[in-house]
């Protein structure tokens, strides 16, 4: 700016001198001299400083920062080679007096399935067999036994009772069959009696005092109704024994004939595989009068006035059910003709509850979806060849095997 000027003043100077005015020229160039000395320095304060010691490096344009005046922060880059570092390791809390322990429980399914080996020509147990002696199949698998032993416990068993009014002659064998196994009783025993005709009625709870079974026993003398709903009645005792821990039988006194249940064969039958640690005894009564009207035909009549027009064919129906519910819970069902084969029919009833295998297994199938899984029971040698068994006199004697059919695993809704 001051050299802009200069020419301007100079040539103003000329013209004062030329007047003849020469100190107030020189006071002019003075005054404008000292106003453009500070202007000129406030220019040069307000540059940059530049730093001449290090040339000025340019910065790669993936260096990942911001650049400017104020210099780059350099950001670099993960390789995504590189492993991660390791985690910190956790130290254990210290156990704080006064604090409970806690658990996590987790439900592994287990399967105990109770066998019964006897001679097939006189039903006596087996003694003496060891657990490689057993094969145990789930839905055609083979299952690993994981325990086994030999159960010798008092029993828990419900007697139920058909006694409706309907023939005489299944209202005595009824009773015949009831004194029986009430005869076949052991001091430890838990005994329930219960009787139907159209619907269950229950005589005495659990008790192991057997005059308290007799007592009820002597209350069957006035049948009430001829109605003999036998499905309803096994439902409800089934229903009830659900709450009862431990292994439970069922022994079944009827003649197999169903006239009014609300529950038809296909839900008794899905009832009983639902259920667990229950075995039906069936013990079927009646054949006298059945054989007879069959030769005097007069079988329409045979089971009362409920049941009209009865055939041949109803009774072996109702024989054949008894048989299902037996083997698919892992009992016998029998059928005997006369009076003097009950004795002998509740001691092998009680020889099989008290003397049998129990196996236990983890089942390959781990799957809680409750669908029915059918089982099979070998017995063989510890080679794997077939089980020979002799009797006293040294002859080969058949065995018989009786297990249940399957079971029912345990339903989880996710």
């Amino acid at each position: 700016m001051f050299a802009e000027m200069l020419p301007r003043l100079m040539a103003a100077g000329l013209r004062q001198r030329r007047r003849g005015c020469t100190l107030p020229l020189l006071a002019l160039l003075l005054a404008l001299i000292a106003a453009t000395i500070p202007l000129r320095a406030q220019d040069q304060s307000q540059a940059p400083a530049q730093d001449t010691s290090k040339p000025k490096q340019d910065v790669p344009a993936d260096a990942g920062g911001p650049d400017g005046s104020i210099g780059p922060y350099a950001i670099p880059k993960k390789n995504p080679e590189e492993a991660p570092p390791p985690a910190p390791k956790l130290e254990t809390p210290k156990k704080v007096e006064g604090m409970p322990d806690y658990s996590i429980k987790v439900n592994v399914p287990l399967v105990n399935v109770d066998v019964m080996v006897t001679a097939k020509n006189n039903g006596q147990f087996i003694p003496g067999l060891k657990k490689e002696n057993f094969r145990i199949f789930e839905d055609g698998t083979a299952q690993q036994i994981s325990d086994f032993n030999i159960t010798k416990a008092p029993i828990t068993a419900v007697l139920l009772i058909e006694y409706a009014s309907t023939n005489y002659a299944f209202m005595i064998q009824a009773l015949q069959a009831s004194y029986a196994f009430a005869n076949s009783l052991q001091k430890n025993d838990w005994v329930a009696v219960a009787y139907y005709d159209m619907q269950p009625h229950i005589l005495v709870d659990f008790t192991q005092d057997k005059r308290a079974v007799y007592d009820a026993l002597n209350q069957l003398r006035i049948p009430g109704f001829a109605e003999t709903n036998e499905f309803d009645a096994l439902y409800d005792t089934l229903d009830r024994l659900d709450r009862v821990e431990g292994k439970k039988y069922v022994i079944l006194v009827t003649s197999g004939v169903d006239t009014f249940s609300k529950l038809n064969l296909d839900q008794i039958t899905k009832k009983i595989k639902d259920t667990k640690d229950v075995t039906i005894f069936p013990v079927s009564i009646g054949w006298y009068i059945r054989e007879m009207c069959e030769v005097q035909h007069c079988t329409g009549y045979s089971h009362g006035m409920a049941s009209p027009n009865m055939r041949t064919i109803d009774y072996l129906q109702a024989d054949n059910e008894l048989r299902n519910f037996a083997s698919m819970t892992g009992g016998r069902a029998y059928f005997p003709r006369f009076q003097a084969e009950f004795s002998e029919i509740f001691q092998d009833v009680g020889s099989d509850i008290r003397n049998q295998y129990s196996l236990t297994y983890h089942p390959t199938n781990t799957k809680l979806d409750g669908t029915y899984r059918k089982l099979k029971v070998q017995v063989v040698a510890p080679d794997g060849g077939p089980l020979k068994v002799k009797d006293q006199k040294g002859k080969d004697v058949k065995i018989e095997v009786v297990a249940r059919e399957g079971y029912t695993a345990k339903h989880t809704v996710d």
